[in-house]
């Protein structure tokens, strides 16, 4: 059998996009997208009564540290040039109005005073403002006498527990609790204060998810139920647009979105119209999908974690919250 090789002439194909993948050096060269340390930020969690780093399962290579411990682990992302740390305390003791989230001596306030002593110029220190970790009922706020989240009442712990942050040392405050309202009522309170410089970072759209399963054990989670009722349906696209402008007009300073890869459609919504930096979490369970499979030789672990981040900020993070933030920043070292 003969074959016909048959060649295009070359007027009619003079477009030829493959030169432009010819080599590594070019496909560096001409990147539209690019990872840098100082575009991620660490999420560290810090448990209180443990004296030494204790593994969490669900989360292969992540710790609850102790005070000493998050402090070694400041410095080193300071050192790897990441942007910033986000901070989740695990107190020993849980009440149902999370009180040890306004204690000065809680665990997570007391972990913001000693990574700020750490690393304060070097590196946003961060805290996570909301109190699922810290209610013996798991919900993001306090709960009326039907054991429903009441919004309201919540806020004014949100507003107790921003000052707090503040005064131990936190630059950034993460509105983690989707309680409407949230930013206004917080900025109010820092201003107040005297904290006019101290940041809102609003978890603009976060969902209801699943992915936040391994999280739960991070934090020990004490939740009975679920957060249907004040995060966000995973059905509703325009809706997390809402969120972002509803933040927007309160005063966030940055906007979140939240999981990252399972809401890139909403992530870039959000970007498209923000006037502020739009950031996006890589939460717990799109971090371990990632570990499972590459334990089982499924995927290639480095290409993939490369590829997940590149595509969330393809879609328009200017800063990413992931597990693997001081990992990756060594790789490009």
């Amino acid at each position: 059998m003969t074959v016909m090789h048959t060649t295009v002439p070359t007027s009619l194909r003079p477009h030829r996009p493959r030169r432009l993948r010819s080599s590594p050096a070019m496909r560096r060269l001409v990147a539209e997208t690019r990872l840098h340390p100082a575009d991620l930020v660490l999420p560290v969690f810090v448990r209180e009564g443990i004296h030494e780093p204790s593994p969490i399962t669900s989360m292969p290579g992540v710790m609850q540290h102790t005070l000493d411990s998050v402090r070694a682990v400041a410095v080193e992302a300071a050192a790897a040039g990441l942007g910033g740390i986000m901070l989740f305390g695990v107190p020993a003791e849980r009440d149902p109005l999370g009180s040890a989230a306004v204690d000065p001596n809680g665990i997570l306030n007391r972990a913001l005073r000693a990574v700020a002593a750490e690393v304060s110029g070097d590196l946003v220190v961060q805290s996570d403002l909301c109190l699922d970790e810290f209610t013996s009922h798991g919900h993001c706020g306090v709960l009326d006498e039907v054991g429903r989240v009441d919004n309201d009442a919540t806020l004014q712990h949100y507003a107790r527990m921003a000052v707090a942050q503040a005064e131990a040392g936190a630059e950034l405050l993460g509105l983690s609790g989707m309680m409407d309202g949230q930013v206004a009522v917080v900025r109010e309170a820092l201003d107040e204060a005297g904290f006019v410089d101290a940041a809102i970072l609003a978890y603009a759209a976060k969902y209801a998810s699943a992915f936040y399963g391994p999280f739960r054990e991070a934090v020990d989670s004490q939740l009975q139920g679920d957060r249907r009722s004040y995060q966000q349906d995973p059905a509703n696209r325009r809706e997390g647009l809402r969120e972002a402008y509803l933040d927007l007009d309160e005063g966030a300073d940055i906007v979140m979105v939240k999981p990252a890869m399972s809401y890139l459609d909403v992530l870039s919504d959000v970007a498209r119209v923000s006037t502020v930096p739009v950031w996006a979490y890589q939460v717990s369970g799109e971090a371990a999908m990632i570990e499972a499979a590459a334990a089982n030789g499924w995927i290639d672990r480095e290409a993939a974690i490369r590829e997940s981040l590149l595509s969330i900020s393809r879609a328009g993070a200017d800063t990413i919250l992931s597990y693997f933030a001081l990992e990756v920043a060594g790789w490009r070292r």
